[in-house]
């Protein structure tokens, strides 16, 4: 089993969701989140006042898939998250050792 986590633009949300679900997804856990990379913020105008947005913000979307379906899902949220434009996120794939469903006691793949 491996975790995919996708750092992505808010508004690219709901096609990431839906290319994921094309590929047969069934769980994803979504969470706000702020961050900055290459882009490194931007400045914005308050009240007469340049300040400095240092942190922007962004979604992170977790996956715990079979081995089998991980390029399908890297390649479903690249496409759908891609707008060309900096600041489009990051993918990071790790190892999953264990999965257990909490209420059925049900462990690895028939967990997820």
């Amino acid at each position: 089993m491996k975790k995919i986590e996708a750092i992505i633009k808010p508004f690219k949300l709901d096609e990431v969701k839906e290319a994921l679900q094309e590929v047969g997804l069934q769980g994803i856990t979504v969470t706000e989140a702020k961050g900055f990379g290459r882009q490194k913020g931007h400045a914005e105008l308050y009240r007469g006042a340049e300040y400095i947005v240092d942190f922007l913000p962004k979604v992170k979307i977790e996956i715990v898939i079979a081995d089998d379906l991980v390029e399908k899902a890297i390649e479903a949220i690249r496409r759908a998250a891609q707008t060309g434009r900096i600041g489009d996120g990051k993918i990071f794939v790790s190892n999953i050792e264990e999965a257990i469903r909490i209420r059925t006691g049900e462990s690895g793949l028939d967990a997820i």
